[in-house]
């Protein structure tokens, strides 16, 4: 039982957490509220079953703990009266159970979070905390900032949405264009922490990428626009490859070892018809361009037979319109495949140099690889054992013990 509950906590509780913010109308009110009822959840359940509609039992009794909290509050503070009479009014099942209000409550927070009155800093940080659920330390993580910058930026987000009012709603469709790119920016962040996560036991978070994956869909239908078809046809083409990264033992497999008649030809499929559908604008935006990359990929019966030069080539287009140390660590892989490991090694040496990803465990990673080509083993070993000391990923950890130790299990000279 207790594993279920687990399971369900990852797979619900952000959609429970957006359910109750709209029911309660503050965040951390409803984080207290999702925590008391996964409490209850853990006495009630292994007694009495778990209910038939988890989600449904999970958001009525947070709002009724929150309704008890701020009664018992609201007899000592007269200010949370009016809080605690707002509260009483009943939301019924359909209200709480039906899947498309979901949706809609998981866009309100989407959009909640990315209001332009709300620095860019903290939107991104707000939505990895209320989206993702990541801590302030997997943040940090992430943006390769201290963790108490993150929790301050946090705060001032919440801070700023109870002082300015801000609702908690999808605008209208004349508001939406402003509001697009900061939205694709944080589901194309959720997917990315779901396809390849910074933390914990798994590969892949296949709960956050077929969320990211739904909520684009939804934004499809809402606003159908070039740059959201190419970020839904980015994430297919990713995530048609996710099930093949994992081995039974739950260790990674690099994409050039996959066995690629397991890839989910149906994503594919759609994917590269969204892409076609991106790029016939002829503007394309930088989801769409990265969508060409992954395409590249899927197109590719073996890995030989992989056009790396046009990847790096459009690597070099994202660089030329949004410069990034992460795109030109890609880029240095491609052109490392297609020009050999030297090359590749020189331009990492010059981002490391430059202190550029200094912190950043797959540059380590990237490097050590290029060295071990290179037969370079004990400068490899070095590269290795940096990014170990750096990665908080589980597979990846075991990916890179197993590294160090077939280098320094080979005799000397190969």
């Amino acid at each position: 039982m207790e594993k279920l509950i687990e399971d369900i906590y990852r797979s619900q509780s952000r959609r429970v957490l957006a359910t109750l913010i709209r029911l309660l109308g503050d965040f951390d009110r409803a984080e207290e509220a999702l925590h008391d009822a996964f409490a209850a959840a853990a006495r009630a359940w292994p007694r009495d079953g778990v209910p038939g509609n988890p989600f449904s039992w999970l958001v009525s009794t947070g709002r009724h703990k929150a309704i008890d909290h701020i009664r018992r509050r609201s007899r000592f503070d007269a200010s949370l009266k009016d809080i605690e009479d707002s509260l009483y009014g009943e939301a019924d099942a359909t209200e709480i159970g039906d899947m498309e209000l979901i949706g809609d409550d998981m866009l309100r927070l989407i959009f909640t979070c990315c209001h332009p009155a709300i620095p860019s800093d903290a939107q991104m940080a707000m939505a990895l905390r209320e989206v993702c659920g990541l801590t302030t330390e997997e943040i940090a993580h992430a943006f390769l900032v201290p963790a108490p910058t993150v929790a301050q930026r946090i705060v001032r987000a919440k801070s700023k949405i109870r002082s300015d009012r801000i609702p908690y709603e999808v605008p209208d469709l004349d508001e939406l264009p402003q509001r697009l790119d900061r939205v694709l920016h944080v589901i194309y962040l959720v997917f990315n922490e779901g396809y390849s996560a910074s933390w914990g036991t798994e590969v892949v978070r296949a709960d956050l990428t077929t969320e990211a994956i739904r909520l684009a869909r939804l934004v499809v239908d809402l606003l159908p626009h070039p740059d959201v078809e190419g970020l839904l046809a980015l994430m297919l083409l990713q995530d048609s490859r996710g099930l093949a990264r994992r081995a039974e033992d739950r260790s990674l497999i690099l994409l050039a070892e996959q066995d690629r008649s397991t890839w989910d030809r149906r994503k594919i499929e759609e994917g590269l018809d969204l892409l076609r559908r991106a790029m016939e604008p002829g503007e394309v935006g930088l989801y769409t361009v990265q969508a060409a990359i992954a395409a590249e990929h899927v197109k590719a019966a073996t890995p030989e037979a992989t056009d790396w030069p046009r990847i790096a080539a459009y690597y070099d287009l994202l660089i030329t319109a949004q410069p990034s140390p992460i795109v030109e660590l890609n880029r240095a892989v491609a052109i490392a495949m297609s020009e050999g490991p030297q090359r590749g090694l020189e331009i990492i040496d010059g981002l490391l140099a430059s202190g550029k990803l200094g912190t950043y465990h797959l540059a380590h990673a990237a490097r050590a690889d290029f060295l071990r080509q290179l037969g370079r083993p004990a400068e490899a070993i070095t590269a290795y054992e940096r990014s170990l000391s750096l990665c908080q990923q589980g597979p990846e950890l075991a990916f890179l013990r197993k590294r160090i130790s077939e280098l320094a299990a080979a005799p000397e000279g190969q």
